[in-house]
């Protein structure tokens, strides 16, 4: 399979935007776990 130049490029920005968009969900998903962490301390210390 080869490409022309332009499918190429297009190729490539759709790979660039579902990078840009995993990394998004991957900070969101980041901060959820910290922010789950963080309950599940303050649960285990409130037990403790």
């Amino acid at each position: 399979m080869q490409l022309t130049p332009e499918e190429l490029v297009a190729e490539f920005h759709d790979a660039v935007m579902e990078l840009y968009f995993a990394r998004k969900r991957i900070a969101v998903l980041e901060a959820e776990n910290a922010e789950l962490r963080a309950r599940l301390e303050a649960a285990a210390q409130t037990d403790a």
